[in-house]
């Protein structure tokens, strides 16, 4: 969710590097198919399993800031639950190319010393022995703004790896907003949905509007397989998925009121998004899986996003971060959880959201029940 209350802190400067190559398999040159990586020497455990079945969403709001400042506590994480796919939302690095030139979104910029210096810290981060299991897909807007990342563990390599809602291995969303990753029996898409904003403007109201009728058309027109829709959703669906809502819904930008009162509150508490929203749900045949698991409010647990401490939206919380499955994966969510808790967002490892891991059981990814039981 967009911090418009707090400007994001300037990266600190480090020493000069000695590599520049990234983790990333994608190939350098763009085609219409997408080649996997090979898996490497992996635990027997690891290998039982034929297909993801462990999920985590978590938007970073810096990833580069969270390498710097958080990644010993949040690799610690990591390792704890042990996912088989991480998606990341608000990567914030730029996609490869230099001023004036086309950019390159599935590679991290390294034209200059700033970001050849930037480009080390990740790679050195990724190298480490948490997440030198995985391979990362990104998806990067031209500068330090939005971005996704897919981080998917080499013994589970994905079919085919799109970046944008017409499954286009080539082109990008706009700002890297969009990575779907295909496996034998469901597909996951990681998204950093664009924030509503607070007026009726191209880059706020009606930004928002034309996505979430591309994604409903994506998600009507992709019935082959089962769904795994996680990331910064950027949309509070119901009164109990946030914690003050008479707070957010008369929410206003220096008293700005829009002529269209289901547009009136807080940017993601909006009743135009809420309707939207649940019409995606509805006719897409998505299962909210934290909900499905979770009916009640929960006031310490129950919110993946929380404002400043400091100032107005001290304690105000959001639940706008998910993990959406397919109707047909209902009965088969084992746990999704959030992981942080408190208005001093602890287990938020930095950021302004909070991790959601999300677990199935693997019969379902597999294949493996049979939709006529045998009579007993």
């Amino acid at each position: 969710m967009k911090r418009f209350f707090q400007p994001v802190q300037k990266d600190a400067s480090f020493k000069k590097p000695t590599l520049s190559s990234t983790s990333s398999p994608s190939p350098a040159n763009d085609g219409e198919t997408e080649e996997t990586a090979t898996a490497t020497t992996t635990p027997v455990e690891e290998t039982q399993k034929k297909q993801p079945t462990k999920f985590l969403t978590w938007n970073a709001n810096s990833f580069l800031l969270r390498v710097k400042n958080n990644w010993p506590e949040f690799t610690k994480f990591i390792d704890s639950i042990d996912p088989d796919v991480i998606a990341i939302q608000e990567v914030r690095m730029p996609a490869a190319g230099a001023k004036g030139t086309p950019k390159n979104p599935r590679e991290l910029k390294d034209d200059n010393n700033s970001s050849r210096e930037e480009k080390l810290i990740i790679t050195r981060a990724l190298s480490g022995p948490t997440f030198r299991k995985y391979d990362v897909w990104w998806s990067l807007s031209d500068s330090k703004y939005a971005g996704t990342a897919l981080f998917v563990k080499k013994c589970f390599p994905p079919k085919k790896v799109s970046f944008n809602l017409d499954l286009s291995v080539s082109k990008h969303e706009t700002d890297g907003r969009v990575i779907i990753a295909e496996f034998e029996s469901f597909r996951i898409m990681n998204t950093y949905v664009p924030n509503n904003g607070w007026k009726d403007e191209e880059t706020s109201f009606q930004r928002r509007r034309k996505w979430d009728k591309r994604m409903k058309e994506f998600i009507l027109q992709s019935t082959d397989k089962p769904l795994i829709w996680c990331g910064d959703l950027n949309v509070s669906h119901e009164e109990m998925d946030v914690s003050h809502p008479e707070f957010f819904r008369t929410a206003k930008m220096n008293g700005y009121v829009p002529p269209n009162k289901e547009d009136c509150g807080q940017p993601g508490f909006t009743l135009s998004e809420r309707k939207r929203f649940g019409t995606i749900l509805k006719e897409g045949k998505l299962i909210d899986a934290y909900r499905f698991l979770h009916k009640d409010i929960d006031m310490e647990c129950g919110f993946s996003w929380s404002g400043n401490p400091i100032g107005k939206y001290r304690g105000k919380r959001m639940r706008i971060d998910y993990h959406l499955v397919s109707e047909k994966l209902k009965d088969k969510i084992i746990k999704c959880e959030m992981h942080g808790q408190g208005i001093e967002l602890e287990g938020f490892y930095g950021s302004d959201h909070c991790p959601v891991s999300l677990e199935l059981s693997e019969s379902t990814i597999d294949g493996n029940d049979s939709e006529n039981p045998i009579p007993e």
